[in-house]
C-alpha cells in the first residue's frame, strides 16, 4: 500500500522536506499500525523540519511529533483494530517516523487511546502543546497552587501551548495574566480567558535577582531572562513549570527566589513522560478543556503546507494551534 508523506532528508548540512509517495516497507518496526488522519505543526516539528535545530537524528525521516488515527493492525495488547489513537513524542520526529504521513507503525507502548469527548481532529487541535499544558498545570497544582493563591503568569501566550494554558487555567477558576509579544492580539487572549496582557519586552531584558512578587505562579515556554525574570516575580511557595526555550535554553538568574522565596522550577517532560502520566493528562483535558475555546486556538492546514507553516512558527507569526490534515 502507498500512502503520501512528508519526506526529510540531507545533504551536506542542507536539511530538505517534500512530499513523497512510500509504501508500508517503508514503514519503522512496531506492533501496531495507524491509519494517521491528524498531525500538527508544534515549535519542535518546526525545528525539525528547517533543519534550525538537530530534532531529526536519522535520514531519511518522515518528522511530526504527534498523530492521531484509526488502529489498522495491532499485536499489542489492549490496543485493537478500530481502536482511535494517538502518540505524542518518544521517538517521533527523532529516530522514527512521525505524524506527517498518511500512515504509520509505532509500538504500541507508545499508544493513547484518544479520550470519547474528542475527535482525532480535536486530540491534534491539542497536540504536544496543550498536553504539556495540561502537565504544566498539573505540575503547579502539585505544587499546591490553587485559585485562591492568585495569579498565574502564561509567557509566550500566543502560542499553542501558551492558548490552551491559559483556557485550561481560566476554565478552573485561575485569574490568568498573559505575556505576549504581539498586543494587536490581546482580545484573541482575553476570549480564551486572561484577565490581563503583558507586553513581553517587560520580561525578555535582563533584570533584578530579585523583584516585587507579582504572580504565585507561572507557565513558562520562553527560558533565558524570561524565566529568570518571572522567577525573581514569583510570590513566597509559588511555583513555575517551564518546558520551552524560544528565548534561549539559558537561564540567567539567581538562587534567590529559590532560598528566600521557597520557589519551586518544575521542568515539564513531554516526550518520555511514562504511559500513566500521559493518562491522566488526556483524562484531565478531556474533562478541562472548553471545546469551543480549543476551537477558537486552531486552523487546519494540508501536508503539502506544513513547511510554510514551520516558517512562520519560527518567525513568531502563528496564533495557537495549526492541525495538518494527512489526507487532504
Amino acid at each position: 500500500m502507498t500512502f503520501k508523506a512528508l519526506l526529510a532528508t540531507r545533504s551536506g548540512d542542507t536539511i530538505s522536506t517534500a512530499q513523497a509517495v512510500l509504501s508500508d516497507t517503508d514503514l519503522m518496526p512496531g506492533e501496531v499500525t495507524v491509519a494517521v488522519e491528524y498531525s500538527t505543526v508544534n515549535y519542535k516539528d518546526a525545528l525539525a523540519v528547517s533543519g534550525r535545530s538537530p530534532v531529526i537524528r536519522t535520514f531519511p525521516l518522515i518528522p511530526g511529533i504527534d498523530l492521531a488515527g484509526v488502529v489498522e493492525r495491532s499485536t499489542h495488547a489492549g490496543i485493537a483494530p478500530g481502536d482511535r489513537v494517538l502518540v505524542n513524542g518518544y521517538g517521533l520526529s527523532q529516530t522514527h517516523h512521525g505524524g506527517f504521513a498518511q500512515r504509520a507503525r509505532v509500538p504500541g507502548e507508545w499508544l493513547v487511546k484518544v479520550p470519547d469527548a474528542f475527535s482525532t481532529r480535536d486530540a491534534m487541535a491539542i497536540g504536544t502543546a496543550g498536553y504539556t499544558a495540561m502537565l504544566s498545570v498539573l505540575a503547579l497544582e502539585h505544587g499546591g497552587l490553587t485559585p485562591a493563591h492568585g495569579d498565574i503568569l502564561v509567557t509566550g501566550a500566543n502560542g499553542g501551548a501558551g492558548s490552551i494554558a491559559i483556557a485550561l487555567l481560566s476554565g478552573l477558576g485561575y485569574r490568568v495574566v498573559a505575556s505576549t509579544g504581539r498586543l494587536e492580539e490581546a482580545d484573541y487572549l482575553k476570549e480564551l480567558g486572561a484577565a490581563e496582557v503583558l507586553d513581553r519586552h517587560t520580561l525578555s531584558e535582563p533584570g533584578a535577582p530579585i523583584a516585587k512578587e507579582r504572580w504565585a505562579g507561572a507557565i513558562d515556554s520562553v527560558g533565558s531572562h524570561t524565566l529568570a525574570n518571572v522567577l525573581a516575580q514569583t510570590r513566597y511557595r509559588g511555583v513555575v513549570a517551564a518546558f520551552g526555550l524560544a528565548q534561549g535554553a539559558d537561564l540567567p538568574g539567581s538562587v534567590l527566589p529559590f532560598i528566600l522565596r521557597n520557589v519551586t522550577l518544575a521542568g515539564i517532560d513531554s516526550v518520555n513522560a511514562p504511559l500513566p502520566v500521559r493518562q491522566q493528562a488526556w483524562g484531565r483535558l478531556a474533562r478541562d478543556l472548553d471545546l469551543g475555546k480549543l476551537a477558537r486556538t486552531t486552523r487546519v492546514v494540508s501536508l503539502a503546507e506544513v513547511p510554510a507553516i514551520a516558517a512562520q512558527v519560527l518567525q513568531g507569526k502563528v496564533q495557537g494551534r495549526t492541525v495538518v490534515d494527512v489526507n487532504a
